[in-house]
């Protein structure tokens, strides 16, 4: 059998985190071997980039991809969380400025691109890695095997390298309904806004997007949401209409409920640690494989590319021998989950108008 070619790093992911890992390892004079499927064609969830995220990607020498009129500033942002009046928060007042909705598909597609550039690509997933005189040994789902010096786990919340190393920890089973619903009326201009709405079970989100739908959706626990949710659009209807702002920014600006949600993951769940080695082999997660926040935060994809980032300054560290870099990236991740957990809880609490139904109990139970 031949012997792969043994690359300095092996990037397990094919998410923001994996291809922003690529394009930093390259830069920093790596041979990268970025193991990831191709993408699904379907517009991914999430779209929120906060205003620290150009600071990372600028760093990474990709600000340029928020260029352009596929993207619009997060200006202006409403709630009712904590009171039933709606309150605007604009980002004018800020500092930091605006962050950005992204065109997120068009945003990854560019980012995938200049790492598709600066890796060797694979497009498989990883069945098995075992490693042997400090080297990983990995043997991928289309049969072919691959070598690496470091691998980079980036691949989500599956941690698919990271659970068999690590300790991994969870806060909550939150989840998310997500759809995107169409405009429908060409006689009304929906606003560029955000809105974040508290309701007796959950919290939901709505932000108009780039191309003029509604990214839409409803954070709740599994129990707490109707049986069957993700495949009945009536059941999907009357969960709007329990809301007061988002009901009637739908309707008002003349957006379709066609059909039903899609369910996702969406609890706060970590690593511990985040990185490590194995038998002389070294090995970091990086994105939502280190650490999954809470969607509260609008810090999903800052965190991948921060992470990223980070991850890009340690490894080639840690193959020159210098096992510092990589000690603080585990401790800075460590220190931001507790940060982002106190914030949470913080946040959670200003919320009394449904102190008493399960949801919100179930998150003061866990700030106590």
């Amino acid at each position: 059998m031949t012997v792969p070619a043994t690359a300095d790093v092996a990037v397990v992911g094919g998410g923001i985190a994996g291809a922003a890992a690529c394009i930093a390892l390259h830069r920093r004079g790596q041979r990268v071997l970025w193991i990831a499927p191709d993408r699904a064609a379907e517009t991914p969830v999430g779209e929120s980039l906060a205003p620290a995220a150009g600071t990372v990607l600028a760093q990474l020498g990709v600000a340029h991809l928020l260029d352009g009129d596929g993207h619009r500033p997060a200006n202006a942002t409403f709630s009712a969380w904590g009171t039933d009046a709606l309150v605007e928060r604009n980002a004018a007042v800020h500092l930091a400025g605006p962050g950005r909705v992204l065109d997120r598909a068009r945003f990854e597609a560019g980012l995938r691109e200049l790492a598709l550039a600066h890796a060797e690509h694979r497009s498989s997933a990883l069945a098995d890695a075992r490693t042997v005189s400090g080297i990983w040994h990995l043997a991928l789902a289309d049969g072919s095997q691959a070598a690496a010096r470091f691998l980079v786990d980036a691949s989500g919340r599956a941690a698919t390298l990271g659970r068999r190393l690590a300790g991994h920890r969870r806060d909550d089973r939150l989840v998310a309904a997500c759809a995107f619903l169409p405009h429908r009326d060409p006689g009304v201009q929906p606003t560029p806004a955000t809105l974040i709405e508290a309701v007796g079970d959950g919290w939901w989100y709505a932000a108009l997007l780039p191309d003029g739908r509604l990214s839409l959706a409803c954070f709740s626990d599994p129990d707490l949401l109707p049986r069957g949710l993700s495949r009945d659009p009536g059941a999907w209807q009357t969960l709007i209409g329990g809301t007061a702002y988002i009901a009637r920014w739908i309707g008002d600006a003349g957006f379709g409920v066609e059909a039903s949600p899609r369910l996702y993951s969406a609890g706060t769940t970590w690593l511990d640690p985040v990185a490590g080695s194995v038998d002389g082999a070294g090995w970091a997660a990086i994105g939502d494989a280190a650490a999954a926040f809470d969607p509260l935060s609008s810090h999903g994809m800052t965190t991948a590319l921060w992470t990223a980032e980070r991850i890009g300054e340690a490894v080639p560290a840690w193959l020159a021998g210098n096992r510092q870099p990589l000690d603080g990236y585990t401790r800075a991740v460590a220190d931001g989950v507790t940060a982002f957990r106190t914030q949470r809880a913080a946040l959670y609490a200003r919320e009394r108008r449904f102190a008493g139904r399960p949801f919100w109990r179930r998150r003061a139970a866990a700030a106590s």
